[in-house]
């Protein structure tokens, strides 16, 4: 099993629930909305107090997957300055944000199972992944 996966399936055993605003509250993560433009949000630790930040014009579709990314940044990269990585350097993030992807795909999914005669699509948009975000299925 990967590593977002299984972060993701140890999280839910531990919390009980695969819902990301309740296990940011579980974690004491405060979730925070506000116009951001066109980013859907970001996740930002400092003196060992994390927040997440949602954009305010995302639907509530988009603005669970976004908590639920952002938590994976939490959980995968509690080190990590994600912001400041992408305004002052030419370090590359991408491998940073698949594995949130990923990360929050397969939280959203928690114990579900698709149907005998439900496509992968339709599985994962009744888990909650808008579906740019299906590739991250695996």
């Amino acid at each position: 099993m990967d590593l977002p996966r299984l972060h993701a399936s140890k999280l839910i055993q531990r919390l009980g629930s695969n819902d990301p605003f309740e296990l940011c509250k579980a974690k004491n993560i405060t979730v925070v909305y506000e116009d951001l433009g066109n980013i859907y949000g970001y996740f930002y630790k400092a003196n060992r107090i994390s927040s997440i930040h949602i954009n305010n014009r995302l639907n509530e579709f988009l603005a669970r997957f976004t908590c639920g990314h952002e938590l994976g940044h939490n959980e995968l990269h509690p080190k990590m300055n994600l912001p400041f990585l992408r305004q002052s350097t030419l370090f590359s993030i991408s491998r940073y944000e698949r594995e949130a992807n990923h990360f929050a795909v397969h939280l959203l999914i928690g114990e579900n199972m698709p149907f005998s005669d439900e496509t992968i699509k339709h599985f994962l948009l009744r888990c909650g992944i808008p579906q740019e975000f299906h590739c991250f299925y695996t």
